[in-house]
């Protein structure tokens, strides 16, 4: 299983990665490894995940989550926006 998810980061912008285990993918960033976005934007803190069946899968959405405004990332994150991979950007 692989999970799509977004973090808050400290200067208040959004990360987007994709990770087999989120908990363990934020400790690291806070660690200052992986990442140089989140790195240097410590600490962050994980905000929504989504799981998918498929690491092809999670990078696909991970993908196009990149690409929406902070806006629509925000919908997402507090529940009133739900749209899947291929249902609309």
């Amino acid at each position: 299983m692989y999970f799509c998810y977004i973090l808050l980061c400290a200067d208040d912008s959004y990360y987007v990665g994709v990770s087999g285990a989120p908990e363990r993918r934020v400790k690291e960033h806070n660690e200052g490894k992986g990442s140089v976005w989140a790195g240097v934007r410590r600490p962050v803190q994980l905000l929504w995940t989504e799981d998918h069946p498929s690491l092809s899968s999670a990078r696909s959405r991970e993908n196009q989550l990149k690409r929406w405004s902070r806006a629509k990332k925000e919908a997402l994150i507090g529940g009133s926006l739900r749209l899947r991979s291929g249902q609309g950007q």
